[in-house]
């Protein structure tokens, strides 16, 4: 296994196993052939022959794909939960909300993060029938459900990690825009807008809209919808935060529209998800799908293939702590298969991420491994049947093969295991071509790309101090000492417009059936109106949902430049992408 340092120091601090004392007790390989055993031997419950192990174990070893981290962390031990990603329900009556909580406290402390709409609760000064008081609204809850957080480390590997969804019509809108200007509030939790059609064809109109109580449908005030518009796109300008997701588009792709609405997703917003449904994850790198300067298709459709097949077992060994997830993961048997090392892959290919070449290449690769996905997911219903929800779905017509998973496609952020997997993070750019990246309990690991070094040799423009003046700051461009073709393929995250983050984004989302984790950044001087203008195309080109940072808009980050550090050594390592 070629596991670089950082990779090796991630694996034995979160993955690896340990004793009673902290002690490791597994070497890497053991930890994948751990996975491997336990998830092969799903097979067995279908009489399979099939002999999964060495495959999965091969995939996993020679780094091409990897499960989320809960699997990597929990298959074959005495905690069975393997799924990264949940949503709970949050009902409007104190039992709802406590029982919602006590639920989400017993997903953080097994490895996975949670996501809740808070839209059902009544407005805050809104009365209370029960006692004849005054509720005290959804953002006071949240804090709530964040102490509990806080209190709680996932299994102590795992920070928890939490996605709040407010609706844009609810009355207590504006609070819950505004919640994180007061520092060190709501620190556990990333926060997102479930933005309506009806909502952004006011903005476009220049209209009002209504704010509708959720306890009697009744509306409350109406309210300029561009202030509306520009307050979220302010407020993520100065903060990172919220988010935007596009529920009536979400929700048009929803498998199993008889089964409810999906009104929240995990705490990335790559998984859309029903209530108390949960989803596993994983990715294939790739940066291990090139070969000779092209991409192997036949390596990535065997990949591929291993791929559902591995995830669709996991879903038969996953034991949860409520009988309504099992009921409801069984019942749809959704899975999130997504890639990482994207950028490494384009800069292998000579390709600059900021291009049009790279947009065309991410929907080459998406058609076939969504078709893929497909054909592998048919081929698991030949011989074990359909998801049981089958009947009603949106899969349900005359003449179409029955398919194993309701969804398959997902580009999660990929921020831990691309680390062990020692490549680009999801389908984000490279940061810088060296980076300081902060991780949990603040420990700081600096990341070099490999591959400008390798370039750099070969081409004879490496020297020590070279790498000394790249390392303190976050690109390459215009250095004199860089050929101007190495500058190209080596763009960074704020090399480029949002324009090119949100055309990735959307290039993905086409042929994801679940959503895409992104970050659109922004270099620090970027304006409040370049936000909106982000938030707008985001909606225009079909995104499911749209996430911004402008680079140090917060007191702490994950990711940062070395220079940037040693102006600022206070940076706790607050969660930014959580996974």
């Amino acid at each position: 296994m070629e596991l670089s340092d950082n990779a090796q120091k991630v694996l034995r601090r979160r993955y690896l196993l340990k004793d009673e004392h902290g002690n490791v007790t597994e070497t890497p390989g053991q930890m994948f052939r751990r996975v491997a055993s336990y998830v092969a031997s799903a097979d067995e419950l279908y009489g399979d022959v099939r002999g999964s192990e060495q495959e999965f174990y091969s995939v996993m070893s020679n780094l091409e794909f990897l499960p989320n981290s809960p699997t990597l962390m929990n298959a074959g031990t005495r905690i069975k939960q393997l799924a990264a990603c949940f949503v709970l329900p949050v009902g409007d009556s104190l039992d709802e909300i406590f029982g919602t909580l006590k639920s989400a406290a017993i997903i953080h402390q097994s490895g996975g993060g949670t996501g809740f709409s808070f839209s059902r609760l009544r407005p805050q000064g809104d009365i209370v029938g029960s006692t004849g008081g005054i509720a005290s609204g959804p953002v006071s809850f949240m804090k709530v459900f964040d102490a509990a957080t806080q209190a709680i480390k996932q299994g102590g590997r795992r920070r928890g990690a939490n996605m709040g969804i407010l609706r844009v019509d609810h009355p207590d809108i504006v609070d819950f825009i505004t919640v994180k200007h007061e520092p060190g509030v709501l620190t556990n939790f990333n926060l997102s807008v479930g933005i309506t059609d009806e909502f952004m064809d006011a903005v476009e109109a220049g209209q009002s809209f209504g704010l509708v109580n959720p306890r009697n449908g009744e509306v409350t005030e109406h309210k300029d919808a561009i202030e509306i518009f520009n307050l979220m796109a302010a407020s993520a300008w100065e903060s990172g935060e919220p988010g935007l997701l596009f529920l009536d588009r979400i929700n048009r792709d929803n498998p199993t529209p008889g089964l409810g609405t999906i009104d929240a997703t995990n705490p990335c917003g790559e998984q859309p998800l029903l209530p108390y449904e949960a989803c596993n994850l994983g990715s294939i790198n790739l940066e291990r799908m090139v070969d000779g300067g092209n991409i192997d298709y036949d390596k990535l459709g065997r990949t591929v293939d291993i791929a559902v097949r591995f995830l669709d077992n996991v879903i038969d060994l996953e034991q949860f702590p409520l009988e309504q997830t099992e009921r409801m993961v069984k019942g749809n048997r959704k899975i999130g298969l997504g890639v990482m090392g994207f950028a490494d892959m384009l800069i292998r290919l000579g390709i600059a991420y900021n291009s049009p070449e790279a947009v065309e290449l991410a929907e080459e690769v998406m058609t076939f491994m969504c078709n893929r996905a497909v054909h592998a997911s048919e081929e698991i219903a030949q011989r074990r049947g359909a998801f049981a929800n089958f009947k009603g779905s949106v899969y349900d017509k005359k003449g179409r093969p029955e398919v194993r998973n309701a969804t398959r496609i997902t580009i999660a952020p990929t921020g831990s295991i691309s680390m062990i997997a020692g490549c680009s993070s999801g389908i984000e750019p490279i940061y810088a071509v060296s980076y300081v990246k902060t991780v949990m309990d603040g420990e700081k690991l600096m990341v070099t790309n490999p591959y400008f070094e390798q370039m750099a040799h070969a081409e004879g423009f490496y020297s020590p101090g070279l790498m000394e003046r790249i390392a303190g700051r976050a690109s390459v461009q215009g250095m004199p000492d860089v050929p101007e073709h190495v500058q190209r393929f080596f763009v960074t995250s704020h090399d480029m417009g949002y324009e090119w983050h949100i055309r990735m984004q959307a290039a993905f989302q086409k042929y994801a059936d679940n959503a895409v984790s992104k970050t659109v950044n922004f270099r620090h001087d970027a304006t409040k109106e370049d936000v909106a203008r982000a938030f707008r195309l985001a909606y225009t080109l079909g995104c499911k949902g749209i996430t911004v940072y402008r680079d140090r808009s917060r007191n702490e980050q994950v990711l940062t430049t070395v220079e940037d550090v040693m102006q600022d050594c206070e940076y706790c390592g607050a969660v930014l992408n959580p996974t």
